[in-house]
């Protein structure tokens, strides 16, 4: 018989973020970028286009990672050990005056969605999409939160575009970098503005039958990540 080693979970994006939020809960995750044209993906509604992109990202992944074993399974070193591997998509976009708000374009974008989110909210909605390539099995759901922004002047706006943090983001902004500065207060889940939700990922792990402790990393005294559970 094989023997089982602890799952592998295998991110679909190149988001650092994403990753950091996933080690930061003792998850140490495999990180395999989708290749996903996200400009080729047109909905109405922000939530179904986070979640269809998260849908995409997720199963690009598993079509790379050709399963080499029957049940979906992947071999450790030909010693008849296998390993459970998860893809998990995620994709983000602000709502915001009713438009859907992916990455600025250019500079001047970002400016101009600045100068009108300053002093006002959207929502962030993150999609996020998880299969099983064992079972072939998929959950998936949508986490939305709620985002004050500050009422920051024009020399603010100029200084921060200028870093070019905001060019790489969902909305223009972050939560969890140069951008938390300006964000007065959230109603939601914080990792849902950073692009995963840590509560959200528990949920879809249940629904596929599986425990989210099931990724943890045994922790050493001081938070050092030593060795997988199992």
């Amino acid at each position: 018989m094989s023997e089982s080693l602890p799952l592998r979970l295998v991110l679909a994006s190149a988001s650092p973020a994403r990753r950091r939020t996933l080690q930061a809960a003792g998850i140490e995750p495999d990180v395999l970028v989708s290749g996903v044209d996200e400009s080729l993906v047109v909905t109405e509604r922000a939530e179904d286009l986070c979640l269809e992109l998260a849908r995409r990202k997720a199963q690009a992944v598993v079509t790379r990672l050709q399963p080499p074993t029957a049940n979906g399974a992947t071999p450790v070193g030909g010693s008849g050990r296998v390993q459970q591997t998860l893809v998990l998509g995620c994709d983000s976009v602000l709502a915001f005056d009713g438009e859907i708000l992916g990455k600025p374009v250019d500079a001047a974008d970002a400016t101009r969605r600045w100068e009108r989110m300053r002093g006002r909210s959207g929502v962030l909605h993150s999609g996020h999409c998880l299969i099983d390539m064992v079972t072939g099995h998929r959950a998936e759901a949508v986490a939305s939160t709620v985002v004050h922004f500050a009422d920051i002047d024009d020399a603010e706006i100029a200084t921060y575009v200028g870093t070019g943090e905001p060019l790489a983001v969902a909305g223009a902004f972050t939560i969890d970098g140069l951008g938390g500065a300006f964000v007065e207060r959230i109603e939601g889940d914080h990792g849902t503005v950073v692009g995963l939700s840590l509560p959200l990922l528990r949920r879809l792990l249940a629904e596929l039958g599986l425990r989210i402790t099931d990724l943890w990393t045994k922790v050493a005294p001081g938070n050092q990540t030593v060795e997988p559970l199992g």
